[in-house]
């Protein structure tokens, strides 16, 4: 078998399965976050639910729409802090003590490798960086997890996708994973499952790691894997996971897939999708032309301090773009101090930078840097669709976070390599 089968059929408590089985799978960890918890505290109540399993499994992380914003999402954050105290949830993390959720919990050891994750929230595949299968589940299902432990799954096809070569400078996980939807499109993983191979992965910190997992959404697969190694023992052994014995499986040596795909890292620049899909992928040095208003660095997909690294290398010493307004938004609590701690955020607020507390905000058009009709915005969040970050009229452009940093130092979509940064060892 190969990853994803293993450990379907770990959870279904069966020797083996295959593509197109149903199964019946106990999850390791339930997480909903503020917005798909309040959804799913109607749909509970209405179905005359009164009681939640396994309270210990669920995980309730506050990250859409933290600090509320308004009246409406105040009373929405209240609802679900009064069903978690009701409820005994102990895995409850509030505003101010965590972040984004698919950063948090894997930061603080809610995560092991071949473990069953559902998530409210379509990026929960992100915990697939860590050799976890994460799958991102609707309201409805979600309540099914939380009164019984388990859910049912169709067993996906897996696509096996490597990577080879050494990346050149200013190329990133980000550039991997658009290269991918550049290729197979954002419907060419529909329900499939991925597994991520080949030098260029094994390579890949776990920031990267996270970037990698987390836009196989956009591909339409059902999870994305990124079989664990010693990296990350390194990072689960900084947690509340310190010690622990974990499930290193990998996929077998004769293991089936619906297809390998290979990529070639050694020729690619930085890429960039172009609206209004996170497909419509080309070189960055395309679109030297395009003008700028706002850039934004942040979201689960490049929100880590190693993003915010990337970012000031470029930002260090120089100014944002008086035409253009640049939003900086941490992942998670951490990752701001750390940032806060490392002189990052100094270097953010020098260039002319917003720096916010963590929440996924602009991301989802939220809040904390909603677009305006017909402004563009670079972005190093994970859609572009019409109205993702604000208005229907916006233009929305996806990049790695050297690329936005350089595109709000000149104000126009700009290669890194324009911007005069000294090579570090």
């Amino acid at each position: 078998m190969n990853l994803v089968e293993k450990i379907f059929a770990k959870h279904a408590g069966k020797k083996s399965v295959v593509p197109g089985e149903i199964i019946m799978a106990e999850c390791d960890v339930i997480m909903g976050n503020d917005l798909s918890t309040s959804l799913s505290i109607d749909i509970f109540r209405e179905n005359g639910f009164k009681k939640v399993l396994y309270p210990d499994k669920l995980a309730i992380v506050m990250s859409h729409f933290v600090p509320a914003k308004d009246i409406m999402t105040a009373k929405l954050c209240q609802k679900v802090r009064d069903w978690v105290k009701q409820h005994k949830i102990k895995n409850y993390i509030e505003a101010g003590k965590g972040g984004i959720e698919h950063v948090v919990l894997p930061d603080e050891g809610f995560i092991k490798p071949c473990d069953l994750i559902v998530g409210g929230d379509s990026h929960s595949v992100t915990y697939g960086a860590f050799g976890a299968a994460g799958i991102g589940i609707g309201s409805t299902d979600l309540v099914f997890a939380w009164v019984t432990g388990k859910l049912w799954f169709k067993v996906p096809p897996v696509i096996k996708i490597i990577y080879k070569g050494k990346k050149a400078r200013w190329v990133y996980a980000k550039d991997m994973i658009l290269l991918a939807l550049r290729e197979l499109t954002s419907s060419g993983a529909l329900y499939k499952g991925i597994e991520f191979d080949g030098e260029a992965v094994a390579g890949l910190d776990i920031a990267g790691r996270t970037t990698l997992a987390n836009m196989t959404a956009e591909l339409g697969a059902k999870c994305g894997i990124i079989k664990a190694d010693q990296k990350t023992i390194d990072h689960l052994n900084k947690t509340r996971l310190k010690g622990t014995k974990f499930d290193m499986s990998s996929a077998d040596s004769d293991a089936k897939y619906e297809k390998i795909v290979e990529f070639d890292l050694t020729k690619i620049e930085p890429q960039i999708a172009q609206p209004y899909s996170p497909d419509n992928v080309c070189d960055v040095s395309d679109l030297k032309r395009v003008k700028v208003n706002q850039v934004y660095i942040g979201s689960c997909t490049n929100g880590r301090v190693e993003d915010l690294r990337i970012a000031a290398q470029l930002l260090k010493g120089k100014k944002v773009h008086s035409d253009v307004r640049m939003i900086v938004t941490p992942a998670s609590q951490n990752a701001y101090l750390s940032a806060i701690n490392e002189g990052l955020v100094q270097i953010f607020i020098e260039a002319g930078a917003a720096v916010s507390t963590p929440t996924c905000g602009a991301c989802l058009g939220g809040f904390m840097g909603i677009v305006g009709p017909k402004e563009v915005c670079v972005s190093t969040t994970n859609r572009n669709y019409p109205g993702r970050m604000g208005d229907r009229e916006a233009l929305v452009y996806l990049a790695n976070p050297a690329v936005a940093a350089a595109s709000a130092i000149t104000g126009r979509i700009t290669h890194p390599e324009e911007i005069n940064v000294p090579v570090t060892v």
